[in-house]
């Protein structure tokens, strides 16, 4: 009887056995497959004016599965909320079962304000967007603003709602003119100074800084090297220049 209960047990073990070989194989060979045949092998990052492309796989390589080509197209398509910082949102493509193609779209940064030794940064509408303990050299930092608060994702409230027209006037006709500025500063009737290094521009008050950026830039070009406080605010081709040390 012991005999028989032996061989029954043994032959119920065979066949489960055999069943979960089969089930291995049957499971086992499409994800062998699978995970060959989509093997991300190419990565090609593009828009970004701040990271590396280096730098962008790296934030999103992070897991064994990531290596997977559709695993992670389909993983940051459709399921992760992406947060980098900097980083607007950023597009994916599936070029083949090797490859993958991602479009980085920067945040839109107009100025950064310095608050407790950090720096905030905001946008052309004020919404303040992103914070560091260290000011990134490219991004202006704007003087003379007043507020009470400063809170990530919301507005900056300052004494002249005009004055975030007034910087996005400023930035971009700095970045068209590849004008080195690190401060925009706002005295106590909204006029503007430039510091540029050793140069520091008093602009005045305008509606608009696309025709004096434009001489200022030719005039930069001339005084390289030099140390001095121009005052740009008399509204003619002609411009008082001193060593800055006297201003």
């Amino acid at each position: 009887m012991d005999n028989k209960l032996y061989r029954k047990n043994n032959s119920v073990l065979r066949r489960i056995s055999k069943r979960l070989i089969k089930l291995a194989v049957f499971l086992g060979i499409p994800a062998a497959i699978f995970i060959y045949y989509f093997q991300l092998k190419n990565i090609t990052v593009t828009g970004s004016s701040r990271y590396s492309q280096d730098q962008i796989v790296k934030r999103l390589i992070n897991k064994r599965e990531d290596k997977n080509t559709l695993i992670f197209y389909l993983k940051y398509k459709y399921f992760v909320d992406i947060r980098i910082p900097f980083v607007e949102k950023m597009s994916f493509e599936l070029v083949d079962r090797n490859s993958v193609s991602i479009r980085v779209y920067d945040k839109r940064i107009i100025g950064c304000i310095e608050f407790m030794s950090d720096y905030f940064y905001f946008d052309k509408d004020g919404i303040i967007v992103e914070s560091t303990s260290n000011k990134i050299d490219d991004i202006p930092q704007v003087k003379g603003l007043k507020f009470q608060k400063i809170a990530l994702n919301e507005k900056l409230e300052v004494q002249k709602e005009e004055l975030f027209d007034v910087i996005l006037n400023l930035t971009q006709q700095i970045e068209k003119y590849g004008l080195n500025v690190n401060t925009i500063s706002f005295n106590n009737k909204y006029e503007v100074t430039l510091d540029c290094g050793d140069i520091k521009a008093k602009l005045g008050k305008r509606s608009t800084y696309d025709e004096v950026l434009a001489k200022l830039k030719n005039i930069l070009d001339e005084v390289e090297g030099k140390k001095l406080t121009i005052d740009m605010t008399t509204g003619t081709d002609y411009f008082i220049a001193k060593p800055e040390s006297e201003d």
